[in-house]
């Protein structure tokens, strides 16, 4: 018989946590032991929070919606009590009264305010702007010296398992094509500075080519896949990017090439847009899938 998958094999626990379970022992019954419940904090409840926020809401064993933060209070209460999600808005620098995770969903510049007090406190982040991490080493520093933690979920990008495997030996070169419909890129810096227009266009245009350092900072909302991709291989100024405007396309796609001492590999992905046309929409399933991955008993991928 073919296994579909692990949920098929037996494992409900990987969905659905470790519900109440007894067992016989010498003929008595032994309960589960208790679950410990991690308090989450939302940075920003933007398209990728919003979804964040339900789930947790919904109920996501082992953690709770704590509280969030939005730069606008009443438009995020508003929505909010439209859920039905009982939820404190607080600003980023309370998180640490409130929860033991935080999850940074917002603009790269609100970093530092929803990083630093967390780590301050020996907690954890979890960081979807990787790019905003690059040009701040001292968070790292700051992590390692008080006990907390900082997390880069997968999101828009698969494959950083491979590359983290291959990072253990020697990687030769890493180099990231992506590929967005024009309008996904609209506003980015780069562009704005070096009179790069994407408007209009009937065939694909390489907007950018250069290291994923550069490609964080002048495309900040657009390539965190780029970051990560550095931290997780040869570092940002190894990595190399290319950014295009394809008109062609409704659908943001990546394509990592790897060649190491141990494999030669590449990955492509086709992420569905979210509500914002800058984020695919697997990366907010990509975070709950990491919360997942924090308190399973079994932990799948690297």
């Amino acid at each position: 018989m073919v296994v579909k998958s692990l949920f098929d094999a037996g494992f409900p626990c990987l969905r659905s946590g470790n519900g109440p379970r007894k067992s016989k022992r010498r003929g008595g019954l032994v309960p589960s032991p208790v679950i410990s419940t991690t308090r989450v904090a939302v940075a920003g409840l933007g398209a990728i929070g919003r979804v964040l926020a339900r789930r947790l809401s919904a109920g996501m064993p082992g953690f709770t919606l704590a509280c969030a933060a939005a730069r606008d209070h009443a438009k995020a209460q508003a929505w909010l009590a439209c859920e039905r999600i009982a939820c404190a808005l607080v600003e980023p620098e309370a998180f640490p009264a409130h929860a033991d995770l935080a999850i940074e969903c917002t603009p790269a510049p609100m970093l530092e305010r929803i990083c630093r007090p967390m780590l301050e406190a020996g907690k954890q982040v979890m960081v979807l702007s990787a790019g905003a991490l690059l040009p701040r080493p001292d968070l790292v520093e700051l992590a390692k010296a008080r006990g907390g933690q900082i997390i880069v979920p997968t999101g828009a990008l698969l494959g950083l398992d491979a590359v983290t495997a291959a990072a253990e030996g020697r990687i030769h070169s890493v180099l990231l094509i992506t590929r967005k419909p024009p309008r996904g890129l609209v506003g980015a810096p780069y562009l704005t500075a070096n009179g790069i227009s994407v408007e209009g266009l009937n065939a694909p245009k390489l907007v950018f080519s250069g290291t994923a350092r550069e490609a964080a900072a002048g495309f900040p909302a657009n390539v965190n896949v780029a970051a990560a991709l550095a931290l997780a291989g040869i570092g940002p100024d190894r990595t190399m990017t290319e950014i295009w405007a394809d008109p062609s396309l409704d659908r943001n796609c990546h394509t990592v090439e790897v060649d190491s001492d141990s494999a030669r590999f590449t990955l492509s992905i086709e992420n569905i847009p979210s509500d914002n046309p800058r984020t695919g929409r697997i990366t907010a399933l990509s975070v709950l899938a990491a919360l997942r991955k924090l308190g399973s008993p079994l932990r799948i991928g690297t």
